[in-house]
């Protein structure tokens, strides 16, 4: 399952990272706005409507960084709607977890016994026994794990990109005297130092068993952030930044009231539908000596059909010696 898991993770990852470079990352400066092909397509219906709003926020704002700011504000209001959304995918992860935390034991005992399987027959009928808990127990292999948010903010960080790529005043615009149309180091630092913190968040209200494969998945958001700050502008960078205020919050919500909520739900179920118990030691047992009784049977009738066919060739082999007429 944490294969799969880190497999899902890494395409969506892998998604987001080749829409940012489609759209154009690879350039830094202001650019002139395409005219034709899909970069023209995309910068019409996502480009130009972001640079409208983030010119009207930054009129409204005033002063020196008013692009940043309107950027930063836009952002946030972005991340605000995506919230309960987002929200809603962190309780389903959680709930998720707590399911997980219940047929642990069960899963602990089928993946030793698989390491002392010696035949691929039997680690296959080993590994059938992991989807029977799972299925019996009513828990799906992907529960909790949504794109939903992600690829709902794809549009919105070429939308960002682009309308400061191809606007000559938000282009040549600085935040604390940081260029916005160029990559930015210390903001991508800043904006990734939000992520790590989430993420360390994050491990505290996952069960002890669970932390080292959830560790990985955790770390790639953090270096996706980072990887795409430094290939972007800075004002695609400070949209992480505020995603990072906002996600952080969100993680706060669910340590301390969305977490303690499901786990007391959570003993409240296991009270009323206890595990269903489907592997034991007792029955992986059985199952094993089963499949290495009927490998052995298998070989052994091999065995015999081998010894009958060598006969047979070496009776052959003498009849047609006999039969062979002798030299006069």
């Amino acid at each position: 399952m944490n294969k799969k898991i880190l497999k899902y993770v890494s395409v969506l990852s892998l998604i987001v990272v080749f829409a940012v470079v489609l759209s154009g990352c690879a350039q830094s400066g202001v650019q002139h706005a395409p005219t034709s092909g899909p970069y023209a397509f995309i910068y019409k219906w996502l480009g130009v409507p972001f640079q409208n709003l983030i010119l009207a926020t930054a009129k409204h704002v005033g002063g020196r960084d008013a692009y940043a700011w309107g950027i930063m504000i836009i952002s946030f209001v972005v991340r605000l709607l995506l919230l309960p959304l987002s929200l809603n995918q962190q309780y389903k992860s959680t709930a998720q977890q707590e399911k997980m935390r219940a047929i642990q034991p069960q899963l602990k005992l089928i993946q030793e016994k698989q390491k002392e399987a010696k035949d691929p027959a039997t680690q296959q009928k080993i590994s059938q026994l992991m989807m029977d808990v799972y299925k019996q127990n009513n828990i799906s292999l992907t529960g909790g794990i949504g794109c939903l948010p992600l690829l709902l903010q794809m549009p919105i960080l070429i939308a960002i990109y682009q309308a400061v790529q191809y606007s000559q005043e938000i282009g040549v615009a600085t935040f604390l005297s940081i260029p916005l149309g160029k990559p930015s180091l210390v903001i991508a630092l800043v904006a990734t130092v939000f992520y790590v913190i989430q993420s360390w968040l994050s491990l505290q209200v996952v069960p002890q068993e669970q932390r080292r494969q959830m560790s990985t998945m955790l770390l790639m958001n953090p270096l996706i952030t980072f990887f795409i700050s430094m290939i972007s502008s800075a004002a695609l960078a400070l949209y992480f930044l505020v995603g990072g205020i906002v996600i952080l919050i969100q993680q706060l919500i669910t340590n301390y009231i969305i977490t303690p909520r499901i786990r007391k739900q959570a003993d409240a179920n296991l009270e009323k539908n206890p595990v269903k118990i489907v592997v034991t030691e007792e029955s992986i047992a059985k199952l094993m000596n089963e499949s290495g009784s009927s490998n052995s049977s298998n070989g052994n009738s091999d065995d015999d059909e081998s010894h009958t066919d060598l006969h047979k060739n070496i009776r052959e082999l003498n009849k047609g010696k006999q039969q062979k007429p002798k030299d006069k």
